[in-house]
């Protein structure tokens, strides 16, 4: 048997089949490989598909990423949505630096540890934004104070580091078609928050701020994708030992750990 590691090019996949003798076993391209040698999509563990269990053991870094980025989202986007009338966002820098920045980004880390390329990826990144974002609102950078009373050009550079992640976060919702349906929502959910609050800078208001009916619909789907991301930590977390209540995946319907259920169930 030779497995998916020993190929020295990509193998397109156009099905997947059961072993007739050995259930152990199936077939994705042209090679047979074992299900306990694979690592089915699960928002729980940031794996967006079918892929080869990591050959070291260690704990999932997973969930204390998308709690740190989740926590963090849900405070911003109250702000952006003007929740009780609030919408001065300060209160987010320290959480920015040090649970969905510092955190995150640690998280990020450890999933290399784990040979998550995906979630080291997206959670090394995210924790950067924060850090960024962070920096964008601590005075003691200048940042903002640069650009004096020049309020349209602050405005435009706002828009092109939130589409500029509308970008990247579009790669990671592409990288998460095979996955499941909570995986892909919360980075769709979280890919029109970064566009709508984009816009929102490019549209101002005439008072120079950012354009409200845009920032504050940015902030719904920016809810949204807090919410997504506790849901995957707590998929990650919760198990039938430590909880009562469990989460089944639901797998986008060309998963294709999906796919391969469902011809084995018949």
């Amino acid at each position: 048997m030779r497995d998916l590691e020993s190929q020295t090019t990509p193998v397109k996949v156009s099905h997947i089949e059961n072993h007739s003798g050995d259930p152990d076993l199936i077939k994705i391209g042209d090679a047979w490989v074992s299900r306990q040698e694979l690592s089915q999509a699960f928002g729980g563990t940031l794996n967006p598909g079918l892929a080869t269990a990591p050959s070291r053991r260690f704990a999932n870094p997973a969930p204390l990423g998308l709690c740190a980025f989740g926590l963090t989202t849900f405070v911003l986007s109250l702000a952006n949505v003007q929740a009780r009338g609030a919408s001065n966002p300060s209160v987010v820098i320290g959480l920015a630096y040090f649970y969905g920045g510092f955190i995150q980004l640690c998280a990020g880390m450890w999933e290399m540890v784990v040979e998550n390329t995906f979630g080291a990826t997206a959670l090394s990144s995210y924790g950067g934004f924060w850090l960024a974002y962070g920096a964008i609102e601590t005075d003691a950078f200048g940042i903002v104070a640069a650009y004096g009373d020049d309020v349209s050009g602050l405005n435009s550079m706002l828009a092109f580091f939130l589409l500029g992640w509308f970008i990247f976060t579009f790669g990671l919702v592409l990288c998460t078609l095979r996955s499941t349906v909570a995986f892909f929502l919360l980075f769709f959910t979280l890919d029109m928050a970064f566009l709508l609050l984009g816009i929102g800078h490019l549209y101002p208001t005439d008072v120079g701020g950012a354009n409200v009916g845009l920032t504050k619909a940015g902030g719904v789907f920016g809810l949204l994708s807090a919410f997504l991301s506790w849901y995957n930590a707590f998929a990650g977390l919760a198990t039938k030992e430590n909880s009562l209540i469990t989460v089944k995946p639901i797998p986008m319907p060309w998963n294709l750990g999906y796919r391969a259920s469902k011809s084995k169930n018949g």
